[in-house]
Parts: C-alpha cells; structure tokens; sequence
C-alpha cells in the first residue's frame, strides 16, 4: 500500500493552517489533533474537488493549494465552533448549573484579598474619642 503525496501535502497543509490559528488567536480552543485531522481532511477534500473544477491557479505539482487551504479552514471553523457553543467538559447536555451550597459561599465578614478588615464597633468609649 502507498501513500499518495496529495495525502501527505493535505496533511501538511492541516498542521500548518492550525498553527496559524494558534498563532492568530493565542490558543486552541478545541483539541489540537481533532483540529489537524479535520484541517487535513479538509484540505484533501479540496484537493479533490478542485480536481473537477481546475480553477486553481496556485498548485504545487497536482495538488491545488488555494482550494486545499480554503476548505482546511473551512474545518477548522466547524470543529472550532463546536468547541465554543458545544457543552463544557464535566457538564451533561440539558442540565441546570447545581446552585452554590452554603459551605461555598464566602461568610459574610469575609475580607477580600488585600482589603483592610472593617472595624467593629466594640461598644467601648475609645470609638468615641
């Protein structure tokens, strides 16, 4: 069995459109493998199907980059998308946020980090000298 070099190129293609979105956005939101696999399966898909159209000017060999790219993206988009709006890690779809429970609310005399405790008045006539 042999490996085509379109597979490859897409492949290549993949690692580096999801670097650049690392680059662009500082992060990766969703999962770096499943972006690159659906940044090269992107990528081959738009090898193949500008193969039907041949309106690609930019090609290295027979492989038509400029499509190769747009649909890489393309998959890129969908799985980022479906990071962000899909449910959060450790959440159940349709499941309500669990209400905060008196142990982890902060007690009421509690003192941010850095602010000076509140004086209480001591009932004392040193307040009122």
């Amino acid at each position: 069995m042999t490996v085509g070099p379109a597979a490859v190129l897409a492949l290549l293609v993949g690692i580096f459109h999801v670097s650049l979105l690392a680059l662009i956005r500082g992060r990766v939101v969703a999962n770096p493998a499943v972006l690159v696999l659906a940044a090269a399966l992107g990528a081959w898909a738009g090898d193949a199907v500008d193969v039907r159209l041949g309106i690609d000017p930019l090609r290295i060999g027979d492989f038509h980059l400029l499509a190769a790219s747009a649909l890489a993206w393309a998959g890129i988009v969908v799985v980022v998308l479906i990071a962000e709006l899909g449910p959060r890690a450790g959440t159940r779809a349709g499941a309500a946020a669990p209400a905060a429970s008196e142990e982890s609310r902060p007690a009421p005399d509690a003192v941010a980090p850095g602010a000076a405790p509140a004086r209480r008045p001591t009932g004392r006539d040193e307040d009122a000298r």
